[in-house]
């Protein structure tokens, strides 16, 4: 209780009938404000609750003991009032509990509706609990003591009535919901506004995935009003939060409306499968191609002399496939492949693979070719064929056909030759007949003019004649051995 107010006076100084008259007008004590949940206690000398108070004070609560005296100065110890006035926020409101003791009088209003009546002179303090249900939001409780003789003593309090058979009223949802993200660290701070509800436990704090519903165990509990998240994946997506109060009978509110963010994305894919390495060299190069992977925006394609050599990055590709247009013809190259994401991160490389750019570009053909007949046979000669990469020669042997307007040599593989070699006998041709003869020269790739496009310079020659040679002369397309 707090100690009473010292009342002040003003002398007032009246001029009536040529004469002065001296009055002294009592003035009450300056108003109080106090704040919720802190009652405003005000002080009467009687038991009417009439007239200005004599005292106002606050008074953290209904407690007091003040025996045979006086509750304050310049009161009377018998006869007097005093009177409680709380207005607060009861959130959801629910069941309370109304306990009171007094000697003397005693009454509780909630609203202006009285509850609590145990208005008598009592030689003993007497007691009564009242079971109330207060309505959600503000509302204000009154607590009027009278002491007419004797002993003076009251209590008061309101209590909510906690257990889940008695208590059925959800909390309200929790007001102002925000959140916040650092993309420095990863952590999101979830904030609220307390509640009002008296028999409030705390608050459950529940988190989902884009639209994936909130699971049923709650992310965290707390009894503060924020929450920060430590646990958020650095994955790019986006998480929605909720929060839910709970009161001490385990009733729970509904969730606030969700509250997202975007995480940061530092977390790479996976790296790519599948590399395969294939000569493309009628796009003049080497082609790669790997297995789609989820989430990559696009790819990096990097090289080497050798799988366990130095990779430089050779080139990038949107799709899951590269064409290497600097393979040199016959030269291995080693790659590895990586896959990168919307947010620039880059993936660990792929497996590594070796592939090699064939050659397909075929020897020159074969110039001076001669058939010189034997007793035998033919005499073969040609010009040594100028390809660095040469394998062999190929000669080839056939029967010249004619249909009056054009004659064409079918013949078929005869001897292969090494690539020093620019001379061949074909024997066992019998005295007198007709040959067609050509040469192709073959690269160690297995290019060759003949097999790219059929085309030969054809010698013929008759067995024991002078040979002719007939540059005109085409070998059949559809040879044998060709």
């Amino acid at each position: 209780m707090n100690p009473a107010r010292r009342a002040t006076a003003t002398a007032v100084v009246l001029a009536a009938a040529g004469a002065l008259l001296s009055a002294v007008a009592p003035t009450a004590s300056a108003a109080v404000t106090c704040a919720s949940p802190t009652y405003q206690r005000q002080f009467f000398a009687n038991t009417a609750f009439s007239g200005a108070p004599k005292k106002t004070d606050c008074d953290a609560a209904v407690a007091e003991k003040w025996g045979t005296g006086a509750p304050a100065t310049g009161l009377p110890k018998d006869n007097f009032g005093v009177r409680w006035t709380v207005t607060r926020d009861f959130g959801s409101g629910g069941p309370f509990a109304l306990p009171v003791t007094a000697q003397d009088g005693i009454r509780v209003y909630l609203d202006g509706s009285r509850k609590v009546d145990l208005w008598k002179n009592v030689s003993t303090t007497q007691k009564k609990t009242v079971n109330v249900t207060v309505p959600a939001g503000r509302h204000t409780l009154r607590v009027d003591f009278v002491n007419w003789t004797g002993a003076a003593d009251v209590s008061f309090a309101y209590t909510p009535r906690t257990t889940p058979d008695v208590d059925k009223v959800k909390p309200l949802v929790p007001a102002g919901a925000s959140v916040s993200y650092d993309p420095a660290t990863g952590r999101a701070r979830v904030s609220w506004a307390k509640n009002k509800e008296m028999d409030l436990a705390g608050y459950r704090v529940y988190r989902r995935t884009g639209d994936s519903p909130f699971k049923a165990v709650p992310l965290a509990t707390t009894t503060a009003t924020s929450y920060t998240d430590t646990t958020l994946p650095v994955t790019g997506e986006t998480f929605s939060y909720e929060v839910r109060a709970y009161d001490k009978a385990g009733n729970e509110s509904a969730g606030t409306a969700d509250k997202s963010v975007t995480t940061a994305d530092r977390t790479a894919p996976g790296a790519p499968s599948g590399l395969k390495v294939a000569d493309a060299s009628e796009q003049n190069g080497l082609r790669l191609d790997w297995s789609p992977v989820p989430g990559a925006a696009s790819y990096r394609v990097y090289r080497a002399p050798d799988a366990t050599g130095t990779y430089t990055l050779l080139g990038g590709a949107a799709e899951a496939s590269y064409r290497d247009a600097t393979a040199t013809v016959g030269t291995a190259y080693a790659y590895r492949v990586t896959a990168v994401d919307a947010a620039g991160n880059e993936s660990a490389r792929s497996a590594a693979l070796t592939g090699t750019r064939r050659d397909d570009t075929p020897p020159p053909a074969v110039t001076g070719l001669k058939a010189t007949p034997t007793e035998d046979g033919f005499e073969l000669t040609w010009d040594r064929n100028p390809a660095p990469d040469l394998l062999r020669y190929t000669v080839y042997a056939g029967e010249l056909l004619s249909d009056g307007e054009e004659s064409v040599c079918y013949a078929s593989e005869t001897a292969w030759l090494n690539p020093d070699t620019t001379t061949y006998r074909h024997t066992t041709v019998p005295d007198g007949e007709q040959r067609c003869f050509f040469v192709d020269a073959v690269d160690v790739s297995g290019n060759s003019l003949y097999r790219l496009n059929r085309e030969a310079n054809v010698v013929v020659a008759t067995e024991l004649g002078t040979p002719t040679e007939e540059p005109g002369i085409e070998p059949a397309p559809g040879g044998t051995g060709a």
